[in-house]
């Protein structure tokens, strides 16, 4: 096992980070056009999974924006985000590191809630609420897609 072999894992808990369903959402999506992932992946070959996941991940896109969402490293949150990151990293791991994924993505997703939610409350106070959180979803969804089309790209069922 090299870092290497699981920077994909923790990229997504980058992504985690500031969108805790961007990376189930993203993974789902992928899957649904056909795409392997390297890691075995339990949960989100199940439909209904695969389509909450979708939902889950549209509809954090849109509850960020309302003056009443939570911060996301209130428990909840963090709880959401340990959960995406850890299937998400165990999914974009290679076979057989799948806990190493998971765990790699939960490191980095947690403690990066932190530094993500102060630089969005930083972009807030310039150029507000929803500005800001548009900007921050275009800069994640891009991320979380690339990353998972980087690993899943080639890989066909």
């Amino acid at each position: 096992m090299t870092i290497r072999s699981l920077l994909s894992s923790a990229l997504i808990g980058v992504v985690a980070s500031a969108r805790s369903m961007t990376p189930m959402a993203t993974i789902a999506a992928a899957r649904l056009a056909g795409r392997r992932t390297p890691g075995q992946l339990v949960l989100l070959d199940r439909p209904l999974f695969k389509l909450g996941a979708m939902v889950m991940g549209i509809g954090e896109l849109f509850g960020d924006k309302m003056k009443s969402a939570p911060d996301r490293t209130v428990a909840l949150g963090l709880m959401a985000r340990v959960a995406s990151a850890g299937i998400a990293g165990a999914a974009l791991a290679p076979h057989g590191q799948e806990r190493a994924g998971a765990t790699v993505a939960v490191a980095t997703a947690v403690p990066l809630a932190y530094a993500t939610l102060a630089a969005r409350k930083q972009a807030m106070a310039r150029i507000g609420q929803t500005r800001s959180g548009l900007i921050e979803d275009a800069l994640v969804v891009t991320a979380g897609v690339a990353i998972v089309a980087l690993v899943m790209g080639r890989r066909r069922e």
